[in-house]
């Protein structure tokens, strides 16, 4: 009996260590991914002084706190692709040897640190960050990193103080006891507070996804070589061309010019981008007629394809909503992998959904950089400084870290929740599901019929314009030859 007690113990063992191993192994792969996407946009500086030393290691303890960040937002990203893809490669391969360090075990263990970590991260680390960006030690100590160490764990321990001391003066004043308030906001109010940020984050994917899928169109077409219809390249090219020329003499004749003062940055910022532009424009010229021809139309309809059956499955989520209980989102204790797969169509189904979810993903990152509010945060090649890369990786995390729920509340998947992902409190809510789920539905229709409306009306306008500036030159052609052969372009019109 001994000897199986210490057997299984030794196995539990392993098995921990083992989850360990692969968590920290994701992790650390993420980590690198994520420094080298930070360090791509960040704006490099030079630190020649002591204080100029002194902020290159701040900002790089900073960078090393955004990038812990990011990599969590990442693996948020990828909790329901893994959990989704892992169920089927367990039903595909049930008692394949390789496949036994795969189950639910792992899977929960990885909901759980990721909602730990996002939670660490919002409250504690990017705040850190950014105060600590913004210290400079307190008046009368000596400088030093150490000295802003303390400037903001002093703030951040305010700032705590203030909040919690808001919320409790709120609570009590509802309440009767201080005591029992004090308690409440531990036991109680703590997990509401998670629940107003992960409703805010789902919120904010409500707005924006709709708004990204309407402009996914628009982005890869512009990434895309269109077809000679819909896209007269040699034209552009030849304008860019011109305009560069332009801008040329105009830089070499403010270089060369004494009397005149001629502010040459602007210009040549504007010559570059020019410059830019026309090079794009030469690689747009030399594509094949199948990449003209052939991919922009595939990608179009593809996009269209995917968000049509987005919108369909929200809509027949709807009616489940009404008729089945089992719809609602919920939590879910014990993940068994490998009895059921979660889509109908097996394991064609759980593929679909984990595109659905990563373009569901990147629709919402598009349409959070594309709208008004939030257009200033759009990170630039080697142009993005601290605070942007700060404010950059909070929105991803806040837009990251909703997914799950998103995506289960809209019925892109039937795999529920694990961990504290599950025990939000108004995911219980069926008004509030149920309305979510028609907003989606509407916005996202509206956005794309508006899209596909205005996309026909421009080109038909475009095409339109070019055919009355082709006859317009055609007649002036037709001018210049008589004028040329009878003689009065010359000589003038006989009187």
């Amino acid at each position: 009996m001994e000897v199986d007690d210490v057997s299984v113990r030794e196995q539990l063992f392993h098995n921990k260590v083992r989850e360990i191993f692969i968590c920290v192994l994701l992790f650390t792969c993420l980590y690198i991914l994520s420094y080298l996407i930070l360090t791509h946009f960040k704006k490099n500086a030079d630190y020649i002084t002591t204080d100029d030393i002194e902020d290159a290691t701040v900002n790089k303890i900073a960078l090393w706190l955004c990038t812990f960040t990011l990599s969590v937002a990442v693996c948020a990203v990828l909790l329901l692709p893994i959990s989704i893809l892992s169920n089927e490669v367990l039903l595909t391969f049930p008692h394949s040897y390789y496949m036994q360090w795969l189950n639910g075990s792992l899977i929960h263990g990885l909901w759980n640190l990721v909602f730990l970590f996002s939670n660490l991260s919002l409250v504690f680390l990017m705040p850190f960050a950014y105060f600590f960006t913004e210290s400079e030690g307190f008046v009368g100590c000596k400088k030093g990193v150490m000295a802003r160490v303390y400037e903001t764990a002093v703030v951040l321990l305010l700032l705590t103080l203030l909040v919690l001391g808001m919320v409790w003066v709120g609570v009590a004043l509802l309440n009767n006891t201080a005591r029992e308030s004090l308690y409440d906001v531990w036991e109680c109010y703590l997990p509401y507070l998670y629940s107003a940020i992960s409703l805010f984050g789902v919120l904010l994917l409500l707005l924006c996804t709709p708004f990204g899928l309407s402009r996914m169109f628009s982005v890869t077409g512009s990434l895309l070589v269109k077809p000679g219809l819909l896209e007269n390249v040699e034209v552009e090219m030849n304008c860019a061309a011109f305009e560069e020329a332009s801008l040329s003499r105009k830089l070499n004749r403010g270089s060369t010019s004494c009397r005149i003062s001629v502010n040459v940055e602007p210009l040549r910022m504007q010559f570059l981008g020019i410059q830019a532009k026309r090079i794009a424009l030469q690689m747009r010229r030399r594509a094949s007629p199948w990449q003209r021809n052939l991919f922009y139309p595939l990608a179009m309809l593809l996009l269209l394809a995917l968000t049509v059956v987005c919108v369909l499955m929200v809509c027949f989520h709807v009616l489940e909503l009404l008729f089945d209980e089992t719809a609602m989102p919920r939590g879910m204790g014990d993940p068994r992998l490998g009895t059921t797969s979660f889509s109908m169509f097996g394991s064609l189904g759980a593929a679909v959904q984990v595109i659905l979810i990563m373009y569901l993903m990147v629709s919402s990152v598009v349409g959070f950089y594309s709208s008004p509010l939030f257009a200033f945060l759009l990170p630039h090649t080697q142009d993005t400084n601290l605070t942007q890369i700060i404010g950059n990786c909070v929105s991803l995390l806040v837009l990251s870290s909703a997914l799950p729920v998103f995506s289960r509340t809209l019925g892109i998947t039937r795999f529920d929740l694990l961990g504290d992902f599950g025990r939000y409190n108004w995911l219980g809510n069926f008004h509030i599901v149920f309305l979510y789920n028609i907003l989606f539905a509407g916005l996202t229709s509206a956005c794309l019929i508006n899209t596909l409306t205005w996309t026909v009306q421009r080109e038909l306008i475009r095409a339109f314009g070019i055919y009355i500036n082709q006859s317009k030159c055609i007649s002036k052609a037709s001018i210049y030859m008589k004028q040329c052969l009878t003689g009065r372009y010359v000589y003038g019109p006989v009187s």
